[in-house]
């Protein structure tokens, strides 16, 4: 199962483009989808005409031009349920979170919170932290009723030095943050594999996120922001991971997954 998860940082600029020859060429299983930012109305009709052959479950946002995250699947695998989590929650209103279980599978695509201030200048760390947490327990809680857990997200958060290029400037850098990275470590260190460095333990230089400013690109001047994680049990049915870098559109680029 081919499994793709993409910020895409707008999905109606996306569909302007070339993402309907790149879900061609690319022929995903399931894709994952973050920061549409479009209410569904805007989108949804647009993106059926690219992936006519996918149902889709959407987590909606109550706050315009925000979050949102939204997951694809073809209608042929053997899906047995889609839900939008934290729907009583806090995080509810930036669509943050969604399901998808496929038999033994519980794939969630998220969407963290970046920890910035926001425009009214509400802190946000605190809430990033707070997301994290509820997220960890609702894996936690998935994998007492016997599912393996994939999570395909946008984790906003670099989790060691190889992860950003310029690690000694970002020391006090939300998104790398000693406190932010602490809570990476405590996932990968209780049930979960980085998929990512189970194909390429040390080596540097692959990023996920790149700035818009001039030059970034060339100079790769990157983070790796952007996860497959899995439950341990599903380590030895991961068959590859890659980046997609090459794939442009958005300030992330592309990841991928099969799993067998």
């Amino acid at each position: 199962m081919k499994i793709i998860s993409w910020n895409v940082n707008g999905i109606r600029a996306v569909l302007k483009k070339w993402f309907a020859e790149w879900v061609a060429t690319e022929n995903p299983d399931v894709l994952c989808l973050q920061e549409v930012k479009a209410f569904e109305h805007q989108c949804v009709g647009d993106v059926s005409l690219v992936m006519p052959g996918y149902e889709y479950v959407r987590h909606a946002w109550t706050r315009p031009w925000y979050a949102w995250t939204a997951t694809f699947w073809k209608k042929w695998l053997p899906h047995t349920q889609s839900i939008a989590t934290f729907d009583a929650s806090s995080f509810h209103e930036d669509g943050r979170v969604v399901q998808t279980d496929f038999e033994d599978i519980s794939l969630l695509n998220c969407y963290f919170p970046n920890g910035w201030t926001r425009a009214d200048w509400t802190e946000m760390l605190s809430y990033k932290l707070a997301f994290y947490d509820e997220l960890t327990k609702y894996c936690d809680m998935l994998q007492s009723q016997w599912q393996h857990v994939i999570v395909g997200w946008d984790f906003n958060i670099a989790h060691t030095e190889n992860d950003l290029a310029r690690p000694k400037e970002n020391q006090n850098s939300i998104g790398f943050l000693p406190i932010e990275r602490a809570r990476i470590w405590e996932f990968f260190d209780s049930w979960y594999i980085d998929t990512f460095r189970k194909f390429v333990p040390d080596w540097d230089g692959h990023y996920t996120r790149r700035a818009y400013r001039a030059g970034a690109r060339p100079r790769n001047v990157w983070r790796r922001i952007d996860y497959f994680a899995v439950s341990k049990g599903l380590e030895n049915r991961v068959a590859d991971m890659q980046h997609m870098p090459h794939v442009m559109g958005s300030d992330h680029c592309p990841i991928y997954i099969d799993i067998k």
